[in-house]
């Protein structure tokens, strides 16, 4: 897919442009490349669709304190690229989070994501997050749903 006439970028360039917008904590450029009707899921939210996937970025990136995103590699041809990215911040717990990621992407005719898949080790995050109390819940089959209860909430409650 070359460069799109929407968009003003090739599938490769938006997926810098999108990780650049959020190593500057950049919620609103996040947003702004998806198309309305795009769906996102990762192990901590879920399932999003539409404005709630903007709700999320916007979030995230306000409550950002020591956030720092790095994108390590990716790739883009045709209607779908990859990425690997890494997020490194304090978690509400005060611990230290070093979070890998793998992303894939399906775009839309106009250039924008239609789709984004994170998929990263829930278990290793907890344990990392929540320390020893995530590790325990990390072996069980608590741990997803209790923490999509509580992303879903924030979610719920954020006013952005």
């Amino acid at each position: 897919m070359a460069e799109n006439a929407a968009t003003g970028r090739s599938p490769d360039e938006l997926i810098v442009h999108f990780y650049d917008a959020f190593a500057r904590h950049d919620g609103e450029a996040m947003t702004a490349c998806y198309a309305p009707d795009a769906r996102f899921e990762d192990p901590a939210f879920g399932e999003l669709r539409g404005p709630d996937i903007g709700r999320m970025w916007r979030m995230l990136n306000g409550r950002a304190e020591d956030l720092e995103v790095e994108l390590a590699e990716h790739e883009a041809s045709g209607s779908s690229g990859t990425a690997h990215w890494i997020a490194r911040y304090t978690f509400s717990t005060g611990r230290p989070v070093v979070n890998d990621i793998q992303a894939e992407f399906r775009f839309s005719e106009d250039g924008l994501i239609a789709e984004h898949d994170d998929r990263f080790d829930l278990r290793k995050w907890a344990g990392q997050a929540l320390g020893p109390a995530g590790k325990v819940l990390g072996v069980t089959p608590l741990l997803k749903p209790m923490i999509h209860r509580t992303t879903g909430k924030q979610l719920a409650e954020f006013d952005g």
